[in-house]
């Protein structure tokens, strides 16, 4: 089997885990909180259990290190995380149209719907990674590792575009279907990237640790020695705090603001994922000609302005503006990503691994840390004005003045110190994490 064929197989792995999110964070929770008024902190709190679990990566990855089934180290944990969200996704919407109704036992069967599609996300993800890692080798890793991105943006568009498509007529038994139908999708591109993708190992010898695959503790502290590198991951976690904790509430927004029905909010998805990619091809053909600090900080303001737009858009009534929002959302994003990604790999020559991983946690816990912050002020800030948009646009102003910090934290980020910091001798940063611990 060629080599594009197992990259191509991976893509498809990936984007089949990535297209479960979907129907959770782009039309679930709308529903939940526009249709069956459900604590906008409480649906927060659900979407983010997936970012809640992963540090049990780390333990998912040693496991099946160490602990084949049926000669395959990684397939096997492929397979149940992906039952296991694939089920989320099927039986999500049935347990949340039960709060309303039975309030003690709809809770108890959402909460558990979604652990259970938020473990099985984390299971699939840290074992196709690893997968992908062993069959791509170092070399190789960029490449796959950009197929995978872009066939999982990809997916998410198609998805969010299939279920907007299904929901022209919305009912709960639409919304089953439709749900159904993208757990079924998700299962088949995942079946069919796992063919003969994985070689059987005669014996089971145990692997050395990965040495990539390091705690969450062990990472701060190998991070947070350079302080340079903590004013990065500060910058990091607010800049992806704002640009990803509006996924909770982008749709339900839209509905409380202009009236859009459940298939045109979840076409949302689509126009922001749509230009994000763009931008992120853009950015890709423009860091070779301008400076990546530029680019990271046009990001920054682009999406700012994107929230402004956003929040003026209710003020003034016109669903254009909102549009224009998302489409200035998007491509902040987009830029972000990949100028702040190349910044990071040119502030350090050394240990990629580590600063990957230290990106990854800034990720999930932007998304944590994002998500609950925009459900609990929504919801404090409605309760107090009796005015759902008053708590919306809140929101949204919180989240550009998070961009605004950022963007000022970026400013004191310097590269020369940072590598000045990285080529210190091992014992004596050593001894700088020592006095962190």
């Amino acid at each position: 089997m060629s080599m594009m064929v197992k990259r191509l197989q991976l893509a498809l792995i990936h984007t089949a885990v990535a297209v479960t999110l979907v129907p959770i964070n782009s039309t679930l929770n709308r529903v939940m909180i526009k249709e069956l008024g459900i604590s906008a902190a409480l649906v927060a709190l659900l979407a983010s259990l997936p970012y809640v679990f992963s540090p049990l990566q780390v333990l998912i990855g040693s496991y099946s290190d160490h602990h084949p089934i049926l000669g395959l180290r990684r397939t096997p944990y492929i397979v149940l995380g992906l039952l296991f969200c694939a089920a989320g996704v099927v039986l999500a919407p049935l347990a949340a149209v039960e709060i309303p109704v039975q309030p003690v036992l709809g809770l108890l069967l959402t909460l558990l719907v979604f652990m259970a599609w938020g473990m099985g996300f984390n299971l699939a993800s840290v074992s196709y990674l690893a997968l992908a890692s062993e069959i791509s080798g170092e070399k190789g890793r960029s490449r796959t590792v950009a197929i995978m991105w872009v066939m999982m943006v990809v997916g998410i568009i198609l998805t969010a575009a299939t279920l907007g498509g299904m929901l022209e007529r919305f009912d709960y038994a639409a919304l089953n279907r439709a749900f159904l139908t993208v757990a079924l999708g998700a299962l088949g591109l995942g079946a069919l990237g796992l063919i003969g993708l994985e070689k059987r190992v005669s014996a089971q010898p145990a692997l050395p640790l990965d040495e990539e695959r390091e705690s969450w503790q062990v990472i701060f502290r190998k991070v947070f020695a350079n302080p340079e590198a903590r004013l990065f991951f500060g910058y990091l976690l607010l800049l992806l705090t704002a640009l990803l904790g509006q996924d909770v509430l982008l749709e339900p927004y839209a509905a409380e603001a202009f009236g859009l029905s459940v298939s045109a909010t979840t076409r949302i998805t689509s126009i922001w994922g749509g230009v994000m990619l763009v931008a992120m091809l853009a950015t890709g053909f423009l860091e070779t000609r301008l400076a990546k600090k530029t680019l990271a900080r046009a990001g920054g303001w682009v999406g700012l302005l994107g929230f402004a737009l956003i929040a003026l858009s209710s003020l003034l009534a016109q669903r254009g503006v909102f549009y224009g929002g998302v489409l200035l959302l998007g491509a902040g994003t987009g830029i972000a990503t990949i100028s702040n990604l190349s910044l990071m790999l040119d502030m350090t020559t050394a240990r990629v691994g580590l600063y990957i991983g230290a990106w990854g946690i800034a990720s999930a816990l932007a998304r944590l840390v994002g998500n609950l912050l925009s459900g609990v002020v929504r919801d404090a800030v409605t309760f107090t004005t009796q005015n759902a948009l008053a708590g919306y646009l809140t929101v949204f102003i919180l989240q550009a003045l998070f961009l605004l910090v950022s963007l000022f934290l970026l400013s004191r980020v310097d590269v020369r110190r940072f590598r000045e910091r990285e080529s210190l001798p091992f014992a004596e940063r050593a001894a700088i994490a020592g006095d962190l611990s």
